[in-house]
C-alpha cells in the first residue's frame, strides 16, 4: 500500500520534464524575446537626427527614448503578476503580439507623437517580454543549471548596448531608419510560433495581489515630471500655468503613491524599504547612472553626425569605445568584487570617472579628431561601468531575503526613471540652447536655408565655410548639455560615499560576476523563486566534485550514487504527483523501462522500496533515507545562505518552505548522465 509519502503536495509545483533538445529551443526563444525588448531601448539613439529631419519635432526627440522606458517599467511590474494569473506562456506571446503592433506602427509613423504613442505600445510589449522571460527560466531550467542560463540571458543586456546603435545606424543609412521597428516583426513572428511549439504551461500556485492603484499613481506622477522638464522652456516658459500645473500634479500623484504604498497588502514599493540606508543610496546612485547613461547614448550619435560628419552606421561604431569601457569596467568590478567580497569603492570611483568623462566629452569641437573623442568616452564608459555593476548586488546583500525580488526590481526602476529623466533633461538642454546657436549660426552664414541645417545630410551639401558656424553650433549645443549633467555626477560621487559596506553573502558573491546582475534584468518578485536563483549561482561556483555526490557523503546515509538516485525519483513523484510508476521515469530520461528495471531492483532488494507491478512506493527504510538526504541538503544550502535567516520568524518560515521545495526538486534533479550510473 502507498505510505505517507504518497499525498501530492500542492504547494509545491511540478517542473516540466523537457528533453535537452527542446529545453534548448525554449532557451532560444525566450532570448529572442529579451534580445527585442532590450535592442529596442538602444536601436534608435542614431536614427534619431534623421527621424527628426523626417518628421519634424525635434523639440520632442527624447520622448521617442522616454516613452518606450516608461511604459516598459510599468508593464514590467503589472505583467510579472499577470504571468502567475494566466501562465507566462500566454502572457509571453501576448506581450510579443503587443511588441510587434508598436513596432508595425513605429514604423509607419507620419508623426512626432504617432511614433511617440508607438513607442510606448511597444515598451508595454517589450516590458512583459523581459520580466516574463526571466520567469520562463525559472519555469523551464533545472535549478541545477539554471545560474548559466540566467548569466547568459542577462548578458544579453550588455549585447543590445553594443549593437543597438549601429544595426539602428545600419539600417538609416541603407534602409531607412523605419527598419530600426519594422525589423522587430518577422523575428518576433518566429519567437512566438517558437513559444506556441515549445514553451510548456507552468502557472504559480499563489493568485498574487496586483497594486494597480500604485502603480497608476506612480506612472502618472513619473510621467508629469519627465513631460514638465521636456516642455519646460521649450514649449511652454517655465513659469506657465502648463508646466507649474505638471509639476504641482506629479507631486500630489507622488504622494498620494507613497499613502497607497504605506496602506497596499502587497505593495509595487514598499516604503519601509527606505528605512534601509543601503537601499536608499544605491537607489539614488542607481537613477544617477541611468541618468547619465541613456541620456549620453541618446544625444552622442547627434554630435558625431552633425559635428563630424559621420554616417548613422559610423555613429554607432564611433561610440564602441564607451560601450567598451562600461562593459570592461562592469567585468572587471564584478570579478573583483566576486573575489574580495568588497564593493564600496566601485560608486565612489565609478561616479568621479563618470564625472570627468562627462567634463571631458563637453570640451569636444570639431577639431578633436575620432581619437581624442574616443578616449573621452571610453573614461565616461568606464565610470558607468564601475558604478553599474555593484549597485544590485549591495542591495541584494542587505535585504531580508523574502524582499529581495521587490528590492531589486526597486533599483530597476530607479534607474529606468533616471534614464527616463536624463533622456528628458538632455532634450531640455539641447533644445533651448540648439535654438539661440543656431539662429546665431544663419546670421554668420548668409543665403543657407534653414532647412539645410536640420539634418545631418543637408548639412554635408553646403560648402565648408557655410557648413562650419553651424557645426560649431552643434557642438557646442551637445557639450552644454554635457557640462551641465557633470554637476548631477559629482552629486553621485557625494553621495557615494554614504555606501556602507557590509560583508558579502556567498549567494551575492556568486552572482556579482555575472552581467545580468550589473544591468539588473527585470525579475521576479516571488521570495522562493529568488531563493532558488540566489542558489542556482551558488551552486554553479562550487568547486570539486558534484554537489550531490558530496551531499550524499556528507548526509551518512549508506545509500551508493545509484541507490539515492532511485528513491529520489520515487519519492518526488510520490510527493508531487502521487504515484510514481517505472514507466513515467523511464519515458522522463528517455530510457526503455527494462533498461532501468534492475537498478529499481536492487533498491528493493535493500529494503527501501518495493513495487506493485508498474508503481513504486518507498518503505519505511526508504522513507527515512530519503528524510536523511533532505536534511542533508537544507543543512548545504543553509551552510551557504545561513545570512539570508535574519531571525525574524517570517523570514525564517519563508525559507524553511523554500529550502523544503529546493531539497525536492534538487533530488529530482541530477547531473547529466548521473542515471546511466544506476544502471
Amino acid at each position: 500500500m502507498p505510505t505517507a509519502t504518497a499525498q501530492p503536495t500542492a504547494d509545491v509545483p511540478a517542473p516540466p520534464e523537457l528533453g535537452r533538445r527542446r529545453t534548448n529551443l525554449v532557451f532560444v526563444t525566450i532570448v529572442l524575446g529579451m534580445l527585442l525588448a532590450a535592442l529596442d531601448q538602444t536601436i534608435v539613439s542614431t536614427a534619431l537626427p534623421t527621424i527628426v529631419a523626417d518628421l519634424g519635432g525635434g523639440g520632442h526627440m527624447a520622448w521617442v527614448v522616454t516613452a518606450y522606458l516608461l511604459a516598459e517599467t510599468v508593464s514590467t511590474v503589472l505583467v510579472g503578476k499577470f504571468g502567475d494569473l494566466f501562465g507566462r506562456k500566454v502572457v509571453f506571446q501576448l506581450s510579443a503580439v503587443v511588441f510587434v503592433g508598436g513596432s508595425v506602427f513605429a514604423g509607419a509613423a507620419n508623426s512626432m507623437l504617432m511614433l511617440i504613442a508607438a513607442r510606448a505600445l511597444q515598451g508595454i510589449g517589450g516590458g512583459g517580454l523581459m520580466v516574463t522571460a526571466m520567469a520562463l527560466i525559472a519555469d523551464v531550467i533545472p535549478l541545477r543549471e539554471r545560474g548559466k542560463y540566467q548569466g547568459a540571458l542577462g548578458a544579453v543586456f550588455g549585447v543590445t548596448t553594443v549593437v543597438g546603435p549601429t544595426l539602428g545606424g545600419i539600417f538609416t543609412d541603407h534602409a531607412t531608419w523605419r527598419w530600426c521597428f519594422y525589423v522587430n516583426v518577422p523575428v518576433a513572428i518566429v519567437m512566438v510560433v517558437m513559444a506556441a511549439r515549445t514553451i510548456p504551461v507552468v502557472r504559480s500556485p499563489v493568485r498574487p495581489v496586483i497594486d494597480y492603484l500604485g502603480i497608476v499613481l506612480v506612472a502618472l506622477g513619473a510621467s508629469g515630471l519627465v513631460l514638465g522638464l521636456e516642455w519646460g522652456g521649450n514649449e511652454y516658459a517655465w513659469g506657465s500655468a502648463v508646466i507649474v500645473g505638471l509639476f504641482a500634479g506629479s507631486v500630489v500623484l507622488l504622494g498620494l503613491f507613497v499613502l497607497v504604498e504605506l496602506r497596499a497588502r502587497e505593495p509595487m514599493l514598499p516604503m519601509h524599504l527606505f528605512r534601509n540606508p543601503v537601499f536608499v543610496v544605491c537607489s539614488v546612485l542607481s537613477f544617477i547612472v541611468g541618468f547619465a547613461m541613456l541620456g549620453a547614448m541618446t544625444y552622442l550619435p547627434t554630435y558625431l553626425q552633425y559635428v563630424d560628419g559621420v554616417s548613422a552606421t559610423m555613429s554607432g561604431v564611433r561610440a564602441l569605445p564607451m560601450v567598451a569601457g562600461l562593459l570592461g569596467a562592469s567585468m572587471l568590478s564584478g570579478i573583483v568584487v566576486s573575489r574580495t567580497g568588497r564593493y564600496r569603492a566601485f560608486p565612489i570611483a565609478g561616479t568621479a570617472v563618470m564625472a570627468l568623462g562627462l567634463f571631458l566629452m563637453s570640451t569636444m569641437n570639431a577639431s578633436s579628431g575620432p581619437w581624442l573623442e574616443s578616449l573621452y568616452m571610453f573614461v565616461l564608459g568606464v565610470g558607468i561601468g564601475l558604478a553599474m555593476q555593484v549597485l544590485t548586488i549591495a542591495v541584494q546583500n542587505t535585504v531580508a531575503y523574502h524582499e529581495l525580488g521587490t528590492a531589486t526590481s526597486g533599483v530597476t526602476f530607479f534607474r529606468t526613471l533616471g534614464s527616463s529623466f536624463g533622456t528628458a533633461i538632455f532634450g531640455t538642454l539641447y533644445s533651448n540652447q540648439l535654438r539661440p546657436n543656431l539662429t546665431e549660426a544663419l546670421l554668420r552664414s548668409p543665403g543657407v536655408p534653414p532647412a539645410a541645417v536640420q539634418s545631418p545630410q543637408g548639412l554635408k551639401q553646403l560648402t565648408h565655410a557655410q557648413a562650419a558656424p553651424v557645426i560649431d553650433a552643434y557642438a557646442d549645443t551637445v557639450n552644454y548639455v554635457f557640462f551641465w549633467v557633470v554637476p548631477v555626477a559629482l552629486a553621485g560621487f557625494v553621495v557615494a560615499w554614504f555606501l556602507k559596506e557590509v560583508p558579502l553573502r556567498d549567494s551575492a558573491r556568486a552572482g556579482a560576476s555575472d552581467m545580468g546582475e550589473g544591468f539588473a534584468a527585470p525579475d521576479s518578485a516571488e521570495a522562493e523563486r529568488q531563493l532558488e536563483r540566489a542558489v542556482a549561482s551558488v551552486m554553479r561556483k562550487e568547486q570539486g566534485p558534484p554537489v550531490s555526490r558530496r551531499v550524499l557523503a556528507e548526509s551518512g546515509s549508506p545509500l551508493g550514487p545509484a541507490e539515492a538516485w532511485t528513491l529520489g525519483q520515487i519519492h518526488w513523484r510520490l510527493r508531487v504527483r502521487g504515484e510514481a510508476t517505472l514507466s513515467s521515469v523511464a519515458l522522463a530520461h528517455r530510457m526503455p523501462p527494462e533498461v532501468l528495471e534492475p537498478a529499481f531492483a536492487r533498491t528493493a532488494g535493500a529494503g527501501y522500496a518495493f513495487a506493485e507491478g508498474d508503481r513504486l512506493f518507498l518503505t519505511p527504510a526508504g522513507e527515512a533515507e530519503i528524510e536523511r538526504l533532505g536534511a542533508a541538503w537544507r543543512s548545504w544550502l543553509s551552510a551557504r545562505l545561513e545570512d539570508w535567516d535574519v531571525g525574524d520568524t517570517e523570514d525564517r518560515a519563508l525559507l524553511d518552505r523554500a529550502l523544503d521545495a529546493m531539497a525536492a526538486r534538487l533530488l529530482e534533479e541530477d547531473e547529466q548522465g548521473q542515471e546511466r550510473i544506476a544502471v
